[in-house]
């Protein structure tokens, strides 16, 4: 019979090309159970592979900059797909050159040429007359007398009132801020809070240390403002033995809370521990006195929102 006259060598051809399956036929076609999953093996593999190939083809050439996956995996992957779009070409010549820059950074250590900053949105706002210069002796003179300046010359240790609504089904979406007895008082939108337990962390790692306060990106006049009274709740004198932190950083009128304490892991490098909680605000209005005054700035989207480049903070 033809069966018993075929070779070895035919058999395990016939094995190979039945493992691997054309493009039109269904697994399920194959009754032999181990050729099924030998067939199925190999589908996976094939698949595998053209997903990896043009995922970095794409990270490489919507991004056209140095990334990790696109430098370790370009000269493998990305080289055979180059025909593929005319921008491959264009794509592994700036890998080569950011290679290249890294190396002579590298090599030129303390005096290799500063790295260029990347356009943002936050980079490209629009000038205001309100932007606080590095050196302003108006601004100077108005803090030295403005409702925060005997907290900053210490000449009284500052006590904390914290209130909340009595209904604790109540979602925590705002933050009053009132500073006694002659004010100003602003009140926050609240959101994203997140306690200990949502970022895993335990509460007791928290100590009893007087943390410092980073007051961060906070350019104008307002900004000055809003920062002083947020630094207010805090003591102007911070134990630096706990090594706690909590930022305050402004990003887009955004104001991002965090709470970490830093690690030394030797000499040279530091580690940062979040600790929680975390939170972001927003400014809706500020108000002269304790409730009885001008309304100095409020939030009106409509009217005041007309470019995404333009900032209040």
């Amino acid at each position: 019979m033809e069966m018993d006259t075929c070779t070895a060598e035919e058999s395990q051809q016939d094995d190979r090309q039945d493992t691997i399956m054309p493009a039109h036929t269904n697994i399920k076609d194959i009754k032999n159970k181990s050729r099924r999953a030998k067939a199925f093996v190999e589908m996976k593999r094939e698949k595998r592979k053209v997903g990896i190939c043009f995922f970095v083809v794409g990270v490489c050439l919507s991004r056209c900059r140095p990334n990790p996956l696109c430098t370790v995996l370009a000269i493998d992957i990305v080289a055979p797909f180059a025909h593929a779009t005319p921008d491959a070409d264009t794509c592994l010549k700036k890998l080569q050159e950011a290679k290249e820059k890294k190396k002579l950074a590298a090599k030129l250590g303390k005096n290799a040429p500063a790295k260029k900053q990347p356009h943002t949105i936050e980079s490209l706002r629009e000038k205001d007359d309100t932007m606080v210069e590095e050196e302003d002796e108006e601004l100077e003179h108005e803090e030295a007398n403005d409702e925060y300046a005997s907290y900053f010359t210490k000449s009284y240790v500052p006590k904390i009132l914290i209130t909340c609504s009595d209904n604790p089904h109540t979602v925590r979406n705002g933050l009053l801020v009132i500073h006694l007895p002659e004010g100003p008082s602003a009140l926050f939108r609240l959101s994203n809070p997140k306690l200990c337990k949502d970022i895993h962390r335990d509460y007791n790692e928290i100590t009893g240390h007087r943390p410092e306060v980073i007051l961060n990106n906070f350019r104008t006049r307002l900004g000055r403002v809003v920062a002083r009274m947020l630094g207010a709740l805090f003591h102007y004198d911070p134990e630096f033995k706990g090594r706690r932190v909590c930022t305050f950083h402004n990003q887009r009128d955004y104001i991002f809370f965090r709470h970490h304490r830093y690690e030394f892991k030797n000499t040279e490098k530091v580690k940062l521990r979040e600790l929680g909680p975390r939170f972001t605000l927003r400014l809706q209005w500020i108000q002269q006195g304790a409730f009885d005054g001008d309304y100095e700035w409020a939030l009106k989207r409509h009217e005041m929102e007309t470019s995404r480049r333009r900032f209040f903070l």
